[in-house]
C-alpha cells in the first residue's frame, strides 16, 4: 500500500477500530474529488469516521446537522449590507471549507438538498451574480439513517447519483466491539488524533497521481461491458449513466494507486464496482425478488461478466 495512505488510513485507525475497507473506499472516494453517502443505522461511528478522516488532513472542516428547517442559506452563505462601508459583504455557509459533514442529509427540505447538491457538482456558488468558488480540495460526507422514516426527505434518484460512493460502516464482531469499549473508557477517541498526518496540499499532489494512473482500452471496455449489462435490462427500471461509469473508471485509478501501481487492472473495477454503482440502480419488482439489493445485483453483474486477460 502506497506509504501516504497507510500514514492516513493509520491515523483514522486510532478513531475507528477495524472497517479497513470502508477506510480505504472513503479514501479512495477522497482522491477522486468525489463525495460520499454513509448510510447505516445510528451509532455504528459514521461520524466519527468522516471527522477522522477531516482531522488527519488538517484541513478546514464544517458540520451541519440538516433538519427540516435548515434554510438555503445556511448551506450556500448570503449577502448583507455592511453598515460601516455602506456596501453588500458575503458571509460565509458551511459550504466554504474543504470537509463538509453533512448529517442526517434526507431530513433536509428539498430546497436545502438542491442547494447542497449544487455545490458538490459546480464546486461554487452563485449568489446575488456573484460566483464564489469553493476550497480544494472539497469534499461531502453526508450521512443518512435508512430505518427510520418519520420526518425525513428520500433523496430522489438524480440527486443519489451524484454521489460518488455510497458506503456502509456496519456493526462490530465482538473482538472489535471489545476494543471500542476501551477506547471510549476515558475520553472521545477522536482526541487520539493529536496533529494532522498530512496537509491539504499533500491531497492535491495525490489526486494529480491519480489522474496519471494508465487505464489500457481492455480495462476501459470491461468498465463499458459492466455498465452495458444494466441497461435495457428487465432486472432493472434504471441503468448506470455515463456518470456511473466515469465515476467507476476514476475510482479504479484511484484502487491501483493506493496500492502502488501505475495501471489500472480488473481487480481494481471490481473493488471499485459495488460502491460507485449500487447506489444508481433501480430495480424493477423481478430485480428485488432476485437480488434484493442494488448491491447484490451489482454484484452479481461483476460475477457473470467475462473479465479481460492482461
Amino acid at each position: 500500500m502506497n506509504s501516504n495512505i497507510q500514514k492516513l488510513s493509520d491515523s483514522i485507525g486510532k478513531v475507528i477500530v477495524g472497517k479497513n475497507d470502508t477506510v480505504i473506499k472513503l479514501i479512495a472516494a477522497l482522491l477522486c474529488e468525489g463525495h460520499v453517502l454513509l448510510e447505516d443505522v445510528p451509532g455504528v461511528g459514521k461520524t466519527q469516521m468522516i471527522t477522522a478522516l477531516s482531522r488527519s488532513i488538517g484541513g478546514k472542516f464544517n458540520r451541519i446537522q440538516l433538519t427540516p428547517d435548515v434554510m438555503p442559506s445556511d448551506i450556500a452563505g448570503f449577502t448583507m449590507l455592511d453598515s460601516k462601508s455602506g456596501e453588500f459583504i458575503y458571509r460565509d455557509g458551511a459550504v466554504m471549507c474543504n470537509f463538509l459533514l453533512a448529517d442526517e442529509i434526507n431530513r433536509a427540505s428539498p430546497k436545502v438538498q438542491s442547494a447542497l447538491l449544487e455545490a458538490m457538482e459546480e464546486r461554487q456558488i452563485s449568489i446575488d451574480g456573484v460566483t464564489h468558488k469553493l476550497p480544494q480540495p472539497f469534499l461531502v460526507m453526508a450521512t443518512q439513517n435508512p430505518v427510520e422514516t418519520y420526518g425525513t426527505f428520500h433523496l430522489p434518484e438524480a440527486q443519489m447519483d451524484r454521489f460518488f460512493m455510497k458506503l456502509s460502516i456496519g456493526y462490530p464482531v465482538p473482538e472489535e466491539e471489545m476494543k471500542i469499549l476501551e477506547r471510549t473508557e476515558h475520553q472521545n477517541p477522536i482526541q487520539n488524533i493529536t496533529e494532522p498526518a498530512m496537509h491539504v496540499d499533500d491531497i492535491i499532489a495525490m489526486q494529480e497521481s491519480v489522474r496519471n494512473i494508465r487505464v489500457n482500452d481492455q480495462v476501459k471496455k470491461y468498465i463499458i461491458d459492466i455498465v452495458g449489462c444494466t441497461r435495457g435490462d428487465r432486472n432493472a427500471v434504471l441503468g448506470i449513466s455515463p456518470r456511473g461509469s466515469i465515476a467507476l473508471y476514476k475510482a479504479a485509478k484511484a484502487f491501483a494507486y493506493i496500492y502502488e501501481r501505475e495501471y489500472v487492472t480488473p481487480d481494481d473495477v471490481k473493488a471499485a464496482a459495488v460502491p460507485v454503482l449500487a447506489h444508481r440502480i433501480i430495480l424493477s419488482p423481478q430485480g428485488k425478488s432476485e437480488f434484493g439489493t442494488g448491491e447484490g445485483y451489482i454484484t452479481n453483474i461483476i460475477r457473470s461478466t467475462p473479465v479481460p486477460a492482461m
